[in-house]
């Protein structure tokens, strides 16, 4: 099964962003907005996820102008960032002793679903989209876009008012905020630049009233919310500084809440709740 965890650069409009949530009718199983990074993340599942996508990209480029845009949070364009996950099989679980990793996924839907959209945003939106996954990074294409690599659809150009469009095929990511009490800019990003590693992309950001590592944790089921929380935690002591706040942007898996113990769901702003397979009973029971 598929989701779509879709990243749009508004964070602060409300009446916009209702408009774009109810663009994505019952698919919508949660968003998620911030005002310092000037971003909403729709995650989406479902039937008809497909055209459920494309109702949300349409409204979203109708209604979002990226050159009004400021915000601490990366960005190339008002539908920023489309990813279509690959979900865990059902009941899998977090890697015990002697297991190295999460179980193997089946990619092969994620990147057709991808591949379809792409091509339905470049002639149906104008929109130049980028493609990532087994190829190349995220990073990768924020780096190199319109300098050393073309869209992979659409016109060569950034849409006049929407930028460009990553478009992704990729597994279960958890996106995770820390906020920080007593670290300065470059304390934040200290912290970051020590976390940061092949499971874990980490950013040090300045947000209203102080900083924060703002975290996409690659592989969530070997390296989750509470394993980042403690290394943050670790470093920001050593500079003389604390965890304020965690923050979950979006859902997990149920796998990656397993590996939690109950007793740290709060401390981590974790719960059974805020699982994608919750939310997908929710939308069954509808």
């Amino acid at each position: 099964m598929l989701e779509c965890v879709v990243n749009v650069s508004e964070g602060r409009d409300r009446a916009v962003i209702s408009s774009i949530a109810q663009a994505g009718g019952a698919c919508v199983l949660d968003v998620h907005s911030d005002p310092d990074h000037h971003r909403t993340v729709l995650t989406m599942a479902g039937d008809d996820l497909e055209e459920a996508v494309r109702a949300v990209a349409s409204r979203t480029v109708a209604c979002v102008d990226l050159r009004a845009h400021t915000g601490v949070h990366p960005r190339m364009g008002a539908l920023d960032v489309v990813p279509f996950v690959a979900l865990p099989p059902a009941g899998a679980r977090p890697p015990g002793p002697g297991h190295d990793g999460a179980p193997p996924l089946d990619l092969a839907s994620a990147v057709a679903a991808r591949g379809r959209f792409a091509a339905w945003a470049a002639g149906a939106l104008d929109l130049p989209c980028f493609l990532y996954g087994p190829e190349r990074t995220l990073p990768e294409v924020r780096r190199h876009a319109f300098t050393s690599l073309a869209p992979d659809a659409g016109p060569p150009r950034p849409h006049p008012s929407a930028g460009a469009c990553a478009v992704g095929a990729r597994g279960v990511l958890v996106a995770y905020n820390l906020w920080l009490a007593g670290a300065d800019l470059a304390g934040a990003r200290a912290i970051a630049g020590a976390v940061r590693g092949p499971a874990v992309r980490a950013l040090g950001l300045a947000v209203a009233g102080g900083t924060q590592v703002s975290c996409n944790l690659i592989e969530p089921l070997v390296y989750g919310p509470a394993e980042v929380f403690d290394a943050v935690a670790a470093l920001a002591r050593e500079a003389g500084a604390s965890i304020a706040r965690a923050e979950l942007v979006g859902l997990v898996p149920a796998a990656v809440l397993g590996a939690v113990p109950p007793s740290r769901h709060h401390q981590l702003d974790l719960g059974p709740e805020r699982t994608i397979e919750a939310r997908l009973a929710g939308w069954r029971a509808r």
